[in-house]
């Protein structure tokens, strides 16, 4: 199960209710944080998260609400004796960012960790789950990101135990893998003894303009957290600032065909998000707002 907590889903500036923008994604031993804003390290207390539990952070861009939150939860990681090495993946310039920021903060390598600069494409994978990056048009270089969980094939054992009379054994290891296995001379096809279960597929669609590529990203998406900092009669001062409002951020959803949009990224002008909900759901019906602390489970 992938569990989705939103520490942030404010923008520039951060109101009494919401924090700057920051998103954890929990699954099985890996805690990916997406984006870093302003006071995360506290807003993971507030969670009731460990920030040892975070090993990899992929940040969309560096505008200051997006990062300000690193060199803290560094220092608490440090505090916290983290014993991970912490990875850092962000767009060309990441690098030279990170030894500017640390080194206003007098960092003297608290903990071990490791920063990746990186394009558009898979940058991770492992057994479990895919990374996917994709450019998206803003102000400063920004991507948008995709968690993509692998298929699993799991085995169905009543099937086995009732027409092969097998359990277990070391042999359902080739079954799981997908591969046909002969047994006491019966073959057992894995198509019939195993059932795939899809993997879900979930992107995070940062500051942006409308964009072909942030649709790409998004295609078929099991969820879509996008940002929309503005109500549609701002369409011009998003466009001018490179943002989506309520309306647009439904009409990429629409077109990228995903099952469920959470929207964030608000700007602090809107004290009540009603409307920013009721507009995108006029477009698709799917559509909810995230608040601080907001838990969704996928």
């Amino acid at each position: 199960m992938i569990k989705v907590t939103f520490l942030g889903t404010g923008s520039m500036v951060p109101t009494k209710e919401r924090n700057h923008v920051a998103v954890l994604v929990s699954y099985k031993d890996e805690s990916v944080l997406v984006d870093c804003g302003e006071g995360t390290q506290r807003q993971l207390r507030f969670a009731g998260i460990s920030p040892t539990k975070v090993t990899k952070i992929l940040i969309s861009h560096w505008h200051g609400d997006h990062v300000l939150g690193l060199p803290g939860l560094m220092y608490s990681l440090a505090a916290c004796e983290y014993s991970k090495t912490l990875e850092i993946y962000g767009p060309k310039g990441t690098k030279e960012f990170m030894f500017h920021l640390l080194k206003g903060f007098a960092y003297k390598d608290q903990i071990d960790f490791k920063i990746y600069e990186i394009g558009d494409g898979v940058f991770f994978e492992n057994k479990d789950f895919l990374l996917e990056a994709k450019s998206l048009v803003h102000t400063a270089p920004c991507l948008g990101y995709a968690f993509i969980e692998k298929d699993r094939r799991n085995i169905d054992v009543e099937y086995l135990k009732k027409n092969y009379n097998l359990s277990r054994h070391p042999i359902l290891k080739d079954l799981q893998a997908g591969k046909d296995i002969v047994w006491k001379g019966k073959k057992v096809k894995a198509s019939l003894a195993t059932k795939v279960t899809k993997g879900k597929r979930l992107v995070f669609v940062s500051d942006t303009s409308y964009c072909r590529s942030a649709v790409e990203l998004a295609k078929d998406a099991d969820l879509l957290i996008c940002e929309s900092t503005y109500l549609g009669d701002l369409e011009e001062k998003a466009k001018d600032y490179l943002h989506l409002t309520a309306k647009q951020a439904a009409e990429l959803a629409q077109e990228a065909k995903v099952c469920k949009l959470v929207l964030t990224h608000f700007s602090q002008r809107y004290k009540e998000i009603k409307d920013i909900e009721k507009e995108a759901k006029s477009v698709f019906k799917n559509s909810i707002c995230a608040e601080d602390f907001l838990v969704l489970d996928l």
